[in-house]
């Protein structure tokens, strides 16, 4: 049993670092060690725990099951020697964050500030990139991303929502004629923000629902702020964060189309790995953030 114990706890971090020898390195064993031990579980269960390919590995419905139930062993096996051990270092420690550069003028901003002065053992590193970050891969503690979460292995917390405006220059606007409903809006020229170029936009008003299907994009750019610039110089309409928005039209210098429609705010959430401690820095941190919202 004991030997079984540590078998699937080899396993767990196997698909938690994506490889053998990811697994390897953060147990400190050797990539044939870890594959053994793997090998080993799949031979006394019966059943095959994942698929193998020269690039990638993949679980099966067998190792899903049995990834759930190792995840679980784990966190209550370190929740139980955090208990035990000298509580004094809960909160200090080195934490790594990759947040959208979108937000880096943001509120959340100001949040992490606050539980930066509130725990001042706790070292902070911020990485704002407008590219998704790999959180294993490039050693980040948590991520904060916006959108759809896509399946993983990686642990979600929702954080808040962002709304979104549809913006564009007075000089564009009086190049056409005014538009009474999204469906006018077709034939316009749009900017897109790259990393979600093609997909639909749905719009609100009432109980009406329209979705802008094909948008004719001239230019699309990786960046939010970006993509509200180049709307300031005319060359098309552009959805942009709320928050970038609202100060640019006060200003002046841009102006909202369509005001009466809406559009589906965006989700954002806390992603951090599966195998954090349960009651460890990570989660403290991401529990802060939640309840700030």
């Amino acid at each position: 049993m004991l030997d079984e114990l540590r078998q699937i706890a080899i396993f767990a971090k196997t698909v938690d670092h994506g490889s053998f020898r990811g697994a390897a390195k953060a147990l400190q064993l050797s990539p044939s060690v870890v594959s053994h031990h793997v090998g080993q579980l799949e031979e006394s269960l019966g059943t095959a725990l994942l698929y193998r390919t020269t690039r990638k590995l993949s679980l099966t419905p067998d190792g899903e099951r049995l990834l759930e139930s190792a995840h679980d062993m784990i966190e209550a096996a370190e929740s139980g020697l955090h208990h035990i051990s000298n509580r004094s270092n809960r909160h200090s420690g080195v934490l790594r964050l990759t947040v959208p550069a979108v937000f880096s003028t943001s509120a959340l901003i100001g949040h992490i500030a606050e539980f930066a002065l509130e725990h001042p053992k706790v070292d902070l590193s911020l990485d704002f990139s407008e590219v998704r970050r790999d959180i294993i891969a490039d050693g980040f503690d948590i991520a904060i991303r916006a959108g759809d979460m896509q399946d993983s292995t990686l642990k979600a917390q929702k954080l808040f929502e962002f709304d979104r405006r549809l913006v564009a220059s007075k000089a564009y606007l009086k190049s056409h004629a005014i538009p009474k409903s999204p469906n006018d809006l077709s034939d316009w020229d749009w900017i897109e923000l790259a990393p979600v170029r093609g997909k639909k936009i749905e719009f609100r008003k009432a109980r009406k629902r329209q979705t802008v299907k094909s948008l004719n994009t001239r230019i699309s750019a990786s960046s939010a702020q970006a993509i509200a610039q180049l709307a300031r110089a005319g060359v098309g309409l552009a959805v942009v964060p709320a928050l970038i928005a609202e100060p640019v039209v006060k200003a002046g210098k841009l102006e909202y189309v369509l005001p009466d429609w809406t559009i589906d705010p965006i989700s954002v959430f806390a992603v951090w790995p599966s195998n954090a401690p349960k009651d460890g820095l990570i989660k403290h941190l991401v529990n802060f953030l939640k309840a700030k919202q």
